[in-house]
Parts: C-alpha cells; sequence; structure tokens
C-alpha cells in the first residue's frame, strides 16, 4: 500500500526514467538494479537512504541529457504550431520547454503564413535559447535538409523537380525548392530570352538541376531544359502525322506584319498573311491573337529544314469560284468601305469578295479631287455591278450609276445654238472649260474664241473665275462632251466679206507681220489676206520690201471661204494699170475731152515720179 505522500507524477516519472535506464547500457550501476524488482516504497517515519536519492538523481540527469539529445542541432523534428506572434511561431517539439522560430521563415511570397496554430511543421534546432527560455528553431534549416535529399536524387536522376518563382534579381531569379534557395537564370526561364521576368513571380515551374554544390549550398536549375525535353517530345509526335495537305490543331505563338507562328506541338509552323483569308487584312491581328487555339492546313513540309507553311483560308471554299453568278453584271450590292486610295475606294461584298469603285465612277462630277470627299473607312455604300473578273479576282463597281445621268437631258436643257452662261473653271493650252452647271463642264476651244484676234492662248482673253456666255455648238453625252463658241455671239466678218468682195477686187491694206514667205495684210477689220513674195512686185518686176505698218494696194487674186483665206498681190495692180494705159492709148480722146499720145506719156512719167 502506497504512503499518502507518494507522487503519482513521481511514480510516473520513475516509471518512465527506468524504462530509459534499461535501454541506456552505458550505466551499469543502474543495471545492477532489477527493474523488475518492486521499488520498496517509504513509509512516512521512514528517512530515504542517502544512496537511493544519489541514484535518482543521476538517473534524472541522464533522462535529462536524452531529452536534449532528440533536439539536436543535426536533426529533423516534427513539431505543433501552437501560435504566431508578430514576429515568431511557438512550436511544441515534445521536449522541457517550447521553441520558437522567427516568423520570416514561414511567409509565402505574398507575405501570408503557411502555418496556423494546430499544424505540423518541420523545424531543427538552432543555437541557444531566447531569454525566455524557449529553444531557437528553424524551419528552414529543416527543409532545405530534407529538400536537398530530393533535389541530390533529381539532379542524379536528371528529372525535373518543382520550384516556385521567390523574387527577381540581378541576371534571373530566385526559385524556392522545398525551402532551398535556387538561382534560375534569364537566359535559362524559356525557349527564348525572357522580356518581362516580373510577370513569373509567385508562379510554380518545372525545372532541371543543372548545376549543385552542397558544401556551399549553392544549386542553378533551367526550366529551358524541361521546355526542350518537352518540346523534342511533343515534335517527335507531330511528325508522326505531319504531312502536306492535314489539318491540325495549334496555338497562335507569336504575330509578326507578314503573318502569324502557330505551334503545331513542338514544331512552328508559318501562317503567311495572305493564306488567313480570302479578303484584305492590315494585319494578322485583324483575324487571330496570340495564345488563340485554330485549325490549319499544312500547304507546304519541308522536312529537311524543319519549314511548315500553313493556310487558314484553305479551310473554306473560295467565294470567287461563283462570284460570277452570285454578282452579275447591273446587279445592285451593297457593302462596306474597308480602303480608300487616290483612285478609289474598295468595298467589300462579303467575307473575301471585294470590288473597286474607280474615283471615276462614284459621281457624274469631274470636280470630286479624291475619293475621301465621298466616302470613308467603315461606310455602307449602295454599288452597281459593272464588270466581273473571277480569274483576276476583281470586281469593278459604280456608284454615280444609281444617280440621274445629267449628261442625257442635256439635248434638252442645252440644245444646240441656245446660249449658256458659265463660270470659267479651268484654262488650258487649247482652250477654257467653262462649268454651266454642277458636274457640267463646256469647252470653248481657242479657235472659237475670236472671229477675228489669232488667240494663242485663252489666258489673253480670259482668267479662272470670269462669267462667260457662249453658244452651244455640239453635245456628245456618250463621251460626256460639250462644244461651246464664243466668237458665234458676234457675226461672222468672214462671211460678210466674201459675200462683198470677189476675186479681182483692188483694196488698200496695211502691212501686219511678215513671214519668210510673205507678209500677212489686214484689208479689213478683223480680215486677213496673204501676199506672197512673188507677188510683191512693182511695175518694172522689181522686188518690194513689205514691212509691218506699210500702207500698199493689193488685188485680191485668190479667195477660200472654207479655210478662211485671201490671196493678195500687188504686182496684179500694176498689171492692171498697164492694160489701162493701152487702152486709153488705143482709144484716144479729142482735144474737147481726149488725150494725145504726149498726154499719156507725160501722165505715166508723172505717176512713175510719185511712186
Amino acid at each position: 500500500m502506497l504512503d499518502d505522500n507518494t507522487s503519482p507524477n513521481h511514480d510516473s516519472a520513475t516509471s518512465t526514467l527506468t524504462e530509459n535506464l534499461e535501454a541506456s547500457p552505458e550505466n551499469s550501476t543502474l543495471q545492477e538494479a532489477s527493474v523488475s524488482e518492486t521499488p520498496q516504497v517509504q513509509h512516512q517515519d521512514e528517512k530515504p537512504s542517502s544512496s537511493g536519492a544519489e541514484d535518482f538523481a543521476s538517473a534524472l540527469e541522464s533522462f535529462t541529457t536524452e531529452s536534449e539529445e532528440a533536439v539536436r542541432e543535426d536533426k529533423v523534428l516534427k513539431g505543433t504550431v501552437l501560435k504566431l506572434t508578430g514576429t515568431h511561431v511557438v512550436v511544441d517539439i515534445g521536449a522541457k520547454s517550447e521553441g520558437m522560430l522567427p516568423l520570416s521563415e514561414v511567409l509565402d511570397f505574398e507575405g501570408k503564413p503557411r502555418f496556423q496554430p494546430g499544424d505540423e511543421i518541420d523545424v531543427m534546432r538552432d543555437k541557444g535559447e531566447t531569454e525566455e527560455g524557449y529553444i531557437n528553431l528553424s524551419h528552414q534549416k529543416a527543409q532545405k535538409l530534407r529538400a536537398w535529399d530530393e533535389i541530390e536524387k533529381a539532379y542524379n536522376e536528371k528529372k525535373p523537380i518543382r520550384a516556385t518563382v521567390v523574387e527577381r534579381i540581378k541576371g534571373g531569379l530566385t526559385v524556392d525548392i522545398m525551402g532551398a534557395s535556387a538561382f534560375l537564370p534569364g537566359s535559362q526561364a524559356d525557349l527564348r530570352p525572357a522580356r518581362n521576368l516580373d510577370a513569373v513571380k509567385g508562379q510554380t515551374l518545372e525545372v532541371a538541376i543543372i548545376k549543385l554544390n552542397k558544401k556551399r549550398g549553392n544549386i542553378v536549375v533551367s526550366r529551358k531544359q524541361v521546355l526542350e525535353g518537352e518540346q523534342s517530345e511533343k515534335r517527335s509526335k507531330t511528325l508522326e502525322h505531319l504531312e502536306e495537305g492535314s489539318i491540325l490543331t495549334g496555338v497562335v505563338k507569336n504575330l509578326t506584319d507578314y503573318g502569324a507562328f502557330v505551334d503545331l506541338g513542338g514544331i512552328d509552323g508559318l501562317l503567311h498573311i495572305t493564306d488567313m483569308s480570302w479578303g484584305r487584312l492590315t494585319h494578322p491581328r485583324d483575324l487571330v491573337n496570340v495564345g488563340d487555339q485554330i485549325q490549319v492546313k499544312v500547304l507546304k513540309f519541308d522536312k529537311d529544314k524543319q519549314r511548315v507553311s500553313l493556310g487558314f483560308k484553305q479551310l473554306t471554299p473560295d467565294p470567287w469560284l461563283d462570284a460570277e453568278h452570285r454578282y452579275p453584271v447591273g446587279a445592285h450590292v451593297g457593302g462596306r468601305v474597308i480602303s480608300v486610295t487616290d483612285y478609289g475606294a474598295f468595298v467589300e461584298l462579303e467575307q473575301g469578295i471585294e470590288g473597286l469603285v474607280h474615283v471615276s465612277e462614284m459621281t457624274w462630277s469631274k470636280r470630286m479631287k479624291h475619293p475621301s470627299k465621298l466616302v470613308n473607312v467603315g461606310d455602307h455604300v449602295d454599288c452597281v455591278v459593272l464588270n466581273v473578273h473571277p480569274q483576276e479576282r476583281r470586281i469593278s463597281l459604280g456608284m454615280r450609276q444609281l444617280a440621274a445621268n445629267p449628261w442625257d437631258a442635256l439635248h434638252e436643257k442645252y440644245p444646240v445654238g441656245a446660249t449658256v452662261e458659265g463660270r470659267v473653271r479651268n484654262l488650258t493650252d487649247f482652250g477654257a472649260f467653262i462649268e454651266i452647271e454642277d458636274g457640267i463642264d463646256g469647252l470653248v476651244h481657242v479657235s472659237n474664241l475670236s472671229w477675228t484676234k489669232r488667240v494663242k492662248h485663252p489666258s489673253e482673253i480670259l482668267k479662272k473665275g470670269d462669267r462667260l456666255k457662249a453658244i452651244v455648238l455640239a453635245i456628245e453625252p456618250d463621251k460626256r462632251r460639250l462644244s461651246l463658241g464664243v466668237k458665234q455671239l458676234q457675226p461672222d466678218v468672214w462671211e460678210s466679206f466674201f459675200s462683198q468682195h470677189k476675186v479681182g477686187d483692188v483694196l488698200h491694206g496695211k502691212v501686219l507681220r511678215v513671214a519668210s514667205f510673205g507678209a500677212f495684210v489686214e484689208i479689213a477689220e478683223g480680215i486677213e489676206g496673204l501676199c506672197h513674195n512673188s507677188e510683191a512686185v512693182d511695175a518694172n518686176g522689181q522686188p518690194l520690201t513689205l514691212e509691218p505698218g506699210h500702207e500698199h494696194d493689193f488685188k485680191i487674186i485668190k479667195m477660200n471661204q472654207e479655210e478662211k483665206k485671201v490671196g493678195l498681190s500687188i504686182k496684179a495692180v500694176g498689171e492692171e494699170a498697164s492694160r489701162t494705159e493701152v487702152e486709153a492709148y488705143k482709144h484716144p480722146v479729142s482735144s474737147t475731152g481726149g488725150s494725145t499720145i504726149g498726154d499719156l506719156i507725160s501722165w505715166k512719167r508723172a505717176g512713175n515720179e510719185n511712186n
């Protein structure tokens, strides 16, 4: 029977101590005391022997030593999180006192604790104790110890291992592998040099251990090596069924101005912009974006160079095959303006079918300088089909055909002979364009500016912006031509001249200008005649020198009304005078009214002196 003062805790401790002593072969003194014998319990009035107290103290010291041995610095322990403070984590490790480790060791990349009270945690003893008597612990040391085993295994077996990106540093990234810190060079972060390493912070990646130094604690990893291995495996599978004409599914990897690169599974193919759509594309991004999964057709495969040409539009029928039947000439169609150029506008009638509205087919007016004055990209317009060329993939469209042609009613509105009025819009070397209404211009040729004046350029008479009246001379609606005349507003002086004169008439005229072949002579207002050098001879047969401003008598020797030409002669005037003299000699006049030969000679001499 136990004494009332015997403590049950003491018995329990003694029992535990006894068990530990049995397991310890080093203490021969304690081994001699058989643990199987029932310990003698001291009564209250008995005093414990001094030898028994010493044995108990020795056993307790040995137990305490073993407890401390269990938490030595090179051993990983399983502990339980008791609580979290602002700076530390308190952990129960089953020792005589709790342990404490820095809170910073259990924070994730976002700064949040990865453990909560009650969670199990791996720790190792660190040096010393805290002022409060807590054992210093380290979670990172425990992680590193366990991680190194896995890291060495992965390194030796050349297998990938998972790592979490912690932060970006100079030259690359710091990654965490089961608590061990490793370096991921920027050149090894991806298959191609990564432009934004900050974007992968916090991500978990599969990496390969490419350098390991346990003594120094250095670990270098590569994600590129893992990706190349995956790509090589995918490429092998893809090449098994890659052939021209096959249809595959790929992921858009990159975009350029000339096309898109599509990952078919370990091998990239080029989808050129011309093979993306039957219609017009300004940039590949108008159809696809990076990361899109699309179906493509293999157009060409070079096994030696590992080059693949892909097509997307080839998955659908060519819309131009039956375009001639769906868009017959004369049909009214509608579409969206997708491009405006100097020479016209392109209109999308459907996906892959575009038509051109030439600038000349946009409006009946000739004054439009640029198509953008009438349409803009994105506008919906109605058109008429003018021509279809499926082989050339062209459709000609017209917009003006939907409005009435003002030239068709021009004969009724401005009949030939009618007087019109308009503004001088433009001057050219050959005439002046007169705008008589919007879209209707008439041409006054230089020859129709004046009956009498020889006009070399219309600017001698007109200038842009002048208001001018004219006579309608001719209309050609199919050629959109309207001929006008200004001189026709006045009577034709040539017509009057030819009606009043005939060959043989002698006229007084003034030399206007001289040419190498003769002289041009004004014989009436606005009327010129030509006196050839052969006709510029005096009565004695001597050539005369004609100079501008000199006046003479001229005889009309030739007339051409259609060409408005008059031939003049001075020589013929002298011949006419000679015949008069002969006639006067043949028929003398009596003294009462006639002349003698002496009189005739005197008259001729006097005439020569006057000349």
